[in-house]
């Protein structure tokens, strides 16, 4: 059993946020993958169970709200008596513009009050997945920035990284956290993955992979074919938000 964690705070209220970016990638992990149960309530949060790969996996949102989120994850790791590194914890990233991502395993909490809750409960060892929201430029601006919603623009990376991700959870959940980082880049930045062949500052390595090279999301934007945008589920429901489908 592995634990696939998705940060927020929970409500329709708080749905679009920058901060929900977690909620979001677990839900597309749902939604693209046919063998998970429907959500229901457990460990002070909505879980999942489901095998998006040969691993059998528990997603969770914590219904904690974002600064108590180690509540909600110590709970469920205790229960299935797992280790920090079966945890992988995603969560939106100041430090990183939007649409890139890193993937670490264990060190700090830098400043975000989800991780700083969950090491409080189970220690700093866990594995992490952050996605780049990036910064409003001052620091007293950081509040209303991470509460706010995500710009019509922002579907543009936003849709592409969450697909990605979800269709590569089987590598998350196998604790492959090179080659699912490798997956992406080839997926959403080839060329870069091209240049960078090494290692470096959380990039995966290139490697060759089994599906056709990707483009980058600044080419799917300017190219009239994009990758098909998901017709039902909480990604659908906030993008039709974002592209002004849904006036209600």
């Amino acid at each position: 059993m592995k634990l696939i964690v998705g940060l927020g705070n929970p409500g329709a209220k708080y749905e679009g946020n920058r901060h929900n970016i977690g909620f979001m990638a677990v839900d597309e992990i749902h939604r693209r993958h046919s063998g998970f149960q429907p959500w229901r309530a457990r460990f002070q949060g909505q879980v999942s169970e489901g095998r998006p790969g040969s691993e059998k996996v528990l997603l969770l949102k914590p219904s904690t709200y974002m600064n108590e989120s180690g509540r909600s994850v110590g709970e469920a790791m205790r229960f299935f008596k797992l280790e920090p590194a079966d945890i992988v914890v995603i969560y939106d990233e100041l430090d990183l513009p939007p649409a890139k991502f890193r993937m670490k395993a264990g060190g700090g909490h830098g400043g975000h009050n989800g991780l700083r809750s969950i090491t409080a409960h189970i220690g700093e060892a866990y594995r992490r997945l952050r996605l780049g929201i990036g910064h409003p430029g001052d620091k007293k601006l950081v509040s209303n920035y991470v509460l706010g919603d995500f710009a019509k623009a922002d579907a543009e990376w936003l849709e592409p990284l969450m697909i990605e991700i979800a269709d590569n959870a089987d590598l998350l959940a196998e604790g492959k956290d090179s080659q699912f980082a490798n997956k992406l880049t080839l997926a959403l930045e080839p060329e870069k993955a091209q240049r960078k062949p090494k290692q470096e500052s959380g990039d995966a390595p290139a490697a060759k992979s089994g599906k056709p090279k990707g483009q980058s999301h600044i080419r799917q934007a300017r190219q009239p074919k994009q990758v098909n945008l998901p017709k039902s589920g909480p990604m659908a429901d906030m993008l039709k938000k974002l592209l002004g489908g849904d006036k209600s």
